[in-house]
């Protein structure tokens, strides 16, 4: 009896032990985990900033800091350049709050996602191509916004990359002998982009001359031959 006894009370402490070992975290309030998530977020600690923030949004959804949870968390992914997660959380932000005050904020980070991903004039140019969608789209809903003057280099970063991209491409076909194909690519250089980009103009018409003078060349070997 004394053994049986014994057991059970070991049992019971053992029970109580496990208990507090798994007892759940003490719920904050909502000013508490705001309080938390912007200190981390101050301290660069992003991740910690994501985890209180998406509990104030899961605890709390209709507190006063639930916008403020959305927009940071973005914030936050777009901090760690984890891009593609803060695209999201920003365009689900558009989505739920349309003509939230913070729509112009939310449209130039996502641009700013694409732009920070831009490659070099020999690469794939998808990313500057969204960028320049982007803030393109900032400027024409949002002309006043002190993002759309923020966006204003930025456009022209995305322009002079792709103008670079298409004289990189016209110089691979015209070495290449394929001079229709370049002269294509440098008459887009000077047609689709800024005229105050001299050099790359003077450049392009120089290849443009080339091109045809070689395209004049061809045509009088095919109709002699």
């Amino acid at each position: 009896m004394k053994k049986t006894f014994a057991c059970l009370l070991l049992i019971l402490v053992a029970g109580f032990g496990c208990s507090s070992l798994f007892a759940p975290e003490e719920e904050k309030t909502a000013s508490q985990l705001a309080a938390q998530a912007r200190e981390a977020f101050a301290d660069e600690d992003y991740q910690k900033a994501i985890e209180a923030y998406r509990k104030l949004k899961n605890w709390y959804p209709f507190s006063r800091y639930s916008k403020e949870a959305e927009l940071r968390i973005g914030d936050a992914h777009y901090r760690l350049e984890e891009y593609e997660q803060a695209i999201s959380v920003y365009e689900q932000f558009e989505r739920l709050h349309p003509s939230d005050p913070k729509i112009a904020y939310v449209v130039y980070h996502t641009g700013r996602c694409y732009f920070d991903r831009m490659k070099g004039v020999d690469r794939d140019q998808t990313y500057t191509e969204k960028a320049l969608q982007v803030f393109r789209q900032l400027r024409r809903r949002f002309p006043e916004s002190e993002y759309a003057r923020k966006s204003k280099p930025h456009i022209r970063q995305c322009l002079k990359t792709l103008a670079g991209h298409d004289f990189y491409v016209g110089e691979f076909y015209y070495k290449q002998d394929y001079f229709k194909a370049a002269l294509a690519r440098f008459e887009d250089v000077i047609n689709k982009y800024p005229a105050d980009f001299d050099e790359l103009h003077e450049k392009a018409w120089s290849y443009i001359e080339r091109c045809r003078e070689k395209l004049r060349a061809q045509a009088s070997v095919d109709s002699s031959s």
